[in-house]
């Protein structure tokens, strides 16, 4: 199967074309000397969720396979590859034996990660494949429940000792909000990464859309680390709606898992590692 970078129009306005070159040069590099095959590698931060500022960095992500020889040997083997984070590019990536379970389980990252718009290396079969499992694995309570968490950890964060507002915040905030309403008027388990994306699925009130454009193209117009001096009270209040009406669906949603996803997992691990070594 050929392995090849991807271009898109996406890739284009938010990654600049040197950065994209040494982008691939180091995906290059890390086959080389990991002896791996990189499936996929996306842009998983704010260029990929469509709001970055013009000091954001690059988050790589990317998911790999291994030779059969790695699996038979004996021994803990590490299934993460990172490699040291600099003031522009964090890149990292997960084996595909350690990215299958954490689809099984409902990890929203993996599914946020398939669906990035911004992709530099996309194995067509493998990323399909891995598409179609995550929408049957995906567990709607599961995944909200990851919503709700990031609601609780960017609150947190969200003031600056001065007094102000972390502007970068509000939007780690309302990308959950996004998440959890468009999932709530879609019912299924697998909300768009991108902001624009899950905005078009979420039925939103005129008022809101307009305030949601004033907002982002402010956004990418400052520093990730400019403050403000308060949100929005009409996003503020769809944040908070939105992360009360999720807490309430959690306490009777059931969670339904199919009993034959171990088996399938194994078999996609087979059959996509196999098919690039």
């Amino acid at each position: 199967m050929a392995l090849c970078p991807a271009s898109n129009e996406i890739m284009t306005e938010v990654i600049p074309p040197e950065q994209r070159a040494a982008i691939e040069a180091k995906l290059d590099e890390i086959e080389r000397e990991e002896n791996v095959q990189i499936l996929m590698a996306i842009e998983s931060g704010s260029r990929a969720w469509g709001f970055h500022s013009p000091d954001s960095d690059f988050d790589v992500r990317f998911i790999y396979a291994r030779p059969r020889e790695w699996h038979y040997r004996l021994g803990k083997k590490r299934d993460v590859i990172e490699r040291p984070i600099n003031d522009e590019l964090d890149i990292s990536g997960w084996e595909l034996g350690k990215a299958l379970p954490l689809v099984m389980n409902s990890n929203a990252v993996v599914a946020e990660w398939l669906q990035s718009p911004v992709v530099y290396r996309r194995n067509d079969q493998a990323v399909q494949a891995l598409t179609d499992f995550a929408a049957q694995a995906l567990d709607r309570k599961s995944v909200t429940w990851h919503y709700v968490s990031l609601f609780a950890r960017q609150e947190t964060r969200l003031s600056h000792p001065d007094g102000g507002i972390r502007f970068k915040r509000c939007f780690y905030m309302l990308r959950p909000a996004m998440a959890v309403r468009w999932m709530r008027v879609n019912d299924t388990a697998m909300p768009p990464m991108n902001m624009a994306d899950l905005r078009a699925g979420c039925d939103l009130p005129d008022d809101i859309e307009q305030c949601l454009d004033d907002v982002t193209a402010r956004k990418m117009t400052v520093r990730e680390t400019d403050r403000i001096d308060r949100v929005d009270a009409r996003l503020d209040a769809l944040i908070r709606e939105e992360r009360d009406l999720a807490k309430t669906w959690l306490k009777t949603a059931k969670t339904s898992k199919s009993p034959e996803l171990w088996d399938k997992a194994s078999d996609l691990h087979m059959t996509l590692s196999l098919s690039v070594f």
